[in-house]
C-alpha cells in the first residue's frame, strides 16, 4: 500500500502540472515541492515498518500484465534498495528548492521532466521484474536527456545530450538481450524466481558481460566515464545534482542486484577485471580532477573517483565489503549533491565556473564558506563524516580481499586531499576577487537536510548497517565466496 501511495502521489503531481496553466508560475513550484516533500516524508515510513530480521522482499504489490507468458508487475523493497528510495525522495524536493529562481525555459516542462524522473527512479528501485527494471531503467533517461538537452547552460548542452543517451542506451541493448535470453532459457523474468535458478558457468560469464555493458556505463567505469563530465558541465544545478546524487547509483544498485545477486560465479570469475578498471578509473579522474579549471568538471571527475571505489567494495565478496560499499554510496549522494549545490549557488551570483574568476569569499560569504568547508571534509572523508565510515570499512575489507589493490584504492584519499583542499583554498582565500551577497535563507533551508544527513551517517551508521545487514548477509555470491 506504501509503495502505491508513493505512484499515485508522484502520478498525480504530474497530471496537476499538466493542467495547471503555465502562466501561474509559483502555483507550479509551490505545487511541485508540495508534491515531492510529501512524497519523502511517506517513504520514511517504509524505513519505519520495515523488518530488519529477514531478507526478503517486504511491501510487496504483485499486478498481471501477460499471465500467458509469465510475464508480472512486481514491485518489493529490502535492505539493498529501502535506502536508495529514501535518498531519491529527499533529493528532489531540495533540488526543486534549489531551482526556485530558474527562469530558463518553459518552467511547466522543466518541473513534468523531475517529477517524472522521480516516479521512474522509485520504479527502479523496487522492481522486482528483470524486463520492467530494464523499461524503467531506460526510461529515466528521457526527462534527463531534456533537462540537459533544453535547459542546459552553454551551447554544448545539446551534444552533452546526446552523450549522455547514447552511451547508456547502446550498452543497455546488451542487457536487453541477456534478458531474453534468461527469459527464453528460465521461462520467467520475475527476480525471486530466478534467485532460485542456477545457470551454468558458461551461461553466466555472458549474461555477466551483457549487464557489465550496462551498468558500467552508468557508474561510469573506465572507458565509458566520457559522457559524464560534459553532462555535468552542461545540465542545470537541479540536473547535476539527480546525475550525481542518484543516477549514478543505478549502477551499482544494478550490479549488487542483478550481476552479483544472479550470477555469482562469474561475479568471482570477473573480479580481478573489475578491480583493475575500478583502481584505475579512482587513480586517473582524481589525478584529472586535480588539473580541471571548470567547478563542475572538477567535482564530476571526483564523483567518478568516489563510485568506482564503491565497485571495489561491492567485489571484496565480504559482507563489510558490501555494506560499506552501500554506505559510501549513500554518502556520496549526500556529499556529490551538496558540492553541485554549492557551485549552484556561485553560479547564480556571478555566471561563470571557472576557478581562477573566485576568491576571497570569506570575507564576504563566511556562512557559505563554512559549508564549503564541511562537505569539502566531508569529501575527504573526515571522522564523523558518512564518508570517513564508508571508506574506513570499504579499504580494511579491501585489504583482506586484495592488498595490493588496496594500496592503490587508498591513494584516492591522498589525491581527494589535493584537489579538494586546492580548490577550497582557491575559493575561499587570497585577495577578494569578486563580492556578493551571503546565501539565503532559502539556500540555507535545501543545504541543512544535507549536512545533518551527512553527520547523523557518520555518528550512526549503526541503524543503516541493521537495516541492509540481513539481506546482504544472505546474498549467494557472498557466501560461495567464504
Amino acid at each position: 500500500m506504501l509503495l502505491r501511495s508513493l505512484f499515485f502521489l508522484l502520478f498525480t503531481g504530474i497530471s496537476g502540472l499538466v493542467l495547471i496553466p503555465a502562466k501561474e508560475r509559483l502555483f507550479l513550484r509551490q505545487f511541485s515541492l508540495g508534491i515531492t516533500s510529501l512524497v519523502f516524508v511517506l517513504s520514511l515510513f517504509l524505513w519505519l515498518g520495515f523488518d530488519q530480521s529477514t531478507s526478503k522482499f517486504q511491501f510487496t504489490q504483485d499486478s498481471l500484465w501477460v499471465p500467458i507468458f509469465n510475464l508480472n508487475f512486481n514491485l518489493g523493497v529490502d535492505g539493498i534498495s529501502l535506502f536508495f528510495i529514501i535518498l531519491t525522495t529527499l533529493i528532489f524536493p531540495l533540488c526543486l528548492l534549489a531551482s526556485w529562481s530558474f527562469e530558463k525555459g518553459s518552467l511547466k516542462t522543466y518541473l513534468i521532466s523531475f517529477l517524472s524522473m522521480e516516479l521512474i527512479l522509485i520504479l527502479v528501485f523496487t522492481t522486482l521484474d528483470l524486463l520492467f527494471f530494464y523499461i524503467s531503467f531506460e526510461a529515466v533517461l528521457i526527462p534527463m536527456f531534456l533537462v540537459v538537452g533544453i535547459y542546459g547552460s552553454r551551447q554544448r548542452k545539446i551534444r552533452a545530450a546526446y552523450m549522455f543517451f547514447l552511451y547508456t542506451l547502446l550498452g543497455s541493448l546488451f542487457m536487453l538481450i541477456g534478458i531474453v535470453y534468461i527469459y527464453l532459457s528460465a521461462g520467467s523474468t520475475n527476480y525471486e524466481a530466478l534467485s532460485l535458478v542456477s545457470f551454468c558457468l558458461y551461461d553466466q560469464k555472458w549474461l555477466w558481460l551483457a549487464f557489465f555493458a550496462s551498468f558500467a556505463a552508468k557508474v561510469p567505469m573506465l572507458p565509458v566515464h566520457i559522457w559524464l563530465p560534459e553532462a555535468h558541465v552542461e545540465a542545470p544545478t537541479a540536473g547535476s545534482v539527480i546525475l550525481a546524487g542518484i543516477l549514478l547509483k543505478l549502477g551499482s544498485y544494478g550490479f549488487l542486484r542483478f550481476s552479483l545477486g544472479l550470477f555469482p560465479l562469474a561475479s568471482i570469475y570477473f573480479t580481478p577485471l573489475v578491480f583493475s578498471l575500478s583502481l584505475l578509473g579512482v587513480v586517473y579522474t582524481s589525478l584529472t580532477a586535480i588539473r580541471q579549471t571548470d567547478l563542475k568538471r572538477l567535482i564530476a571527475y571526483t564523483s567518478v573517483a568516489h563510485m568506482n571505489l564503491v565497485m571495489i567494495g561491492l567485489f571484496t565478496g565480504t559482507v563489510m565489503g558490501i555494506e560499506a560499499a552501500l554506505l559510501q554510496s549513500l554518502s556520496h549522494g549526500f556529499v556529490s549533491s551538496a558540492l553541485f549545490l554549492i557551485i549552484g549557488v556561485l553560479y547564480d551570483r556571478w555566471h561563470t565556473r571557472v576557478v581562477k574568476y573566485y576568491g576571497g569569499l570569506t570575507h564576504t560569504m563566511p556562512i557559505f564558506v563554512l559549508i564549503f568547508l564541511f562537505f569539502t571534509m566531508a569529501n575527504l572523508g573526515l571522522p564523523g563524516t558518512s564518508s570517513f565510515v564508508g571508506e574506513f570499512l570499504l579499504l580494511a575489507s579491501a585489504f583482506k580481499a586484495n592488498n595490493t589493490a588496496c594500496f592503490f584504492a587508498a591513494t584516492s584519499l591522498v589525491l581527494g586531499g589535493a584537489y579538494s583542499l586546492w580548490l577550497f583554498n582557491r575559493i575561499a582565500y587570497g585577495n577578494i576577487k569578486i563580492s556578493g551577497v551571503d546565501i539565503s535563507a532559502r539556500e540555507l533551508v535545501v543545504f541543512l537536510p544535507l549536512i545533518l544527513g551527512t553527520l547523523f551517517m557518520g555518528v550512526y551508521p549503526h541503524i543503516f548497517f541493521c537495516a541492509m545487514h540481513a539481506t546482504v548477509s544472505n546474498l549467494a555470491w557472498v557466501n560461495m565466496w567464504g
